[in-house]
């Protein structure tokens, strides 16, 4: 996977990490995701038992969170735990 356009974690902080998580989304075609629809896991296996794909809670390994240019907090996925669903 490239990480171009993806702000890598911070080396003196534990801000922006690699972090296990559930992001609720109608779409998995996007790269970055607002913190509101982002919850955070201790692990890939717990964030695999949360996921509920048939209601759009998809588990994903994500770096963040990252401020962006508009001011909000967002996770850069790094890789779907799971089968992409094609977009419709």
């Amino acid at each position: 996977m490239s990480l171009r356009g993806m702000v890598p974690p911070d080396p003196q902080t534990d801000v922006s990490q690699v972090r296990f998580a559930v992001i609720f989304t109608p779409r998995q075609d996007r790269k970055r995701f607002p913190a509101g629809c982002v919850e955070i896991f201790a692990s890939g296996e717990a964030a695999l038992t949360a996921a509920d794909p048939g209601k759009n809670h998809h588990a994903a390994r994500v770096v963040g969170p990252s401020k962006s240019s508009e001011g909000q907090y967002i996770y850069y996925l790094m890789e779907w735990l799971q089968d992409v669903v094609p977009a419709s």
